[in-house]
């Protein structure tokens, strides 16, 4: 046997051990993809008010996906990082994988129930409320958060004292009835413009209004506090 047959022989025994590593892929580490999905509902949550507790639910340890060096998380369509949710986390190299994993956004803040029972209709007093504080992701949607967004205004039906306040069931005081006599405001570049009508229709402060000139001319704006109504020409 030559000496370069015997060099030949050693290299390619060296190398037999290093083939299989070579292509073998590693598994893809479940802490690791829970770490992925936990830093991606604390970004998407980062502007939610009150305290956020980010819950991530365990992974099926018998999986056996090929590590991925970034994986990436996303939410499905409809979902958000709110109350009980699923994350995405996807994986495009060295192997095309998706793994849909449950998760739960807690956020313990501040939100305005009724202290006292509130008759519908009748415009709602500071007294009238109570603030407390719980998971706002487990309270009905649009929950008043701040007593400034109700003090008043009035509910769409008579409540009992301890629920919760939504602010799509709260009516705001109407800046324009109808009938009324209002003055119609215009301003912009170099010029302003005020006139009279009387509106058509009841409104509250930012909602449109129809409103009738003196001449007869049937005009949109917008009725502010004091009985404006703004209008763009």
């Amino acid at each position: 046997m030559t000496p370069r047959l015997v060099t030949l022989l050693i290299s390619a025994a060296l190398l037999l051990p290093v083939l299989p590593q070579a292509h073998a892929q590693g598994r893809q580490d479940a802490a690791g993809t829970k770490r992925t999905v936990e830093e991606f509902l604390k970004i998407q949550s980062g502007g939610l008010p009150g305290q956020v507790t980010v819950a991530v639910g365990a992974i099926d340890p018998r999986l056996n996906l090929a590590a991925c060096p970034a994986p990436q998380a996303f939410f499905s369509p409809g979902a958000r990082a709110w109350g009980k949710t699923t994350v995405g986390v996807r994986c495009t190299a060295p192997a095309a994988w998706t793994l849909y994993v449950q998760a739960s956004v807690t956020v313990m803040g501040d939100y305005v129930a009724s202290a006292a029972p509130l008759v519908q209709g009748q415009e709602i007093e500071e007294r009238q409320l109570v603030v407390l504080q719980g998971d706002l992701t487990s309270l009905p949607a649009g929950v008043a958060t701040d007593v400034s967004q109700v003090i008043g205004r009035s509910t769409n039906a008579s409540l009992p004292p301890g629920t919760p306040l939504r602010l799509d069931t709260l009516r705001s005081k109407p800046v324009v009835q109808p009938g009324q006599l209002v003055r119609l405001v215009s301003s912009g570049s170099g010029f302003s413009v005020s006139a009279e009508a009387r509106a058509m229709s009841t409104a509250t402060d930012g909602q449109v209004v129809r409103v009738k000139t003196a001449s007869g001319q049937q005009i949109s704006g917008i009725a502010k506090t004091g009985g404006l109504v703004e209008v763009a020409f």
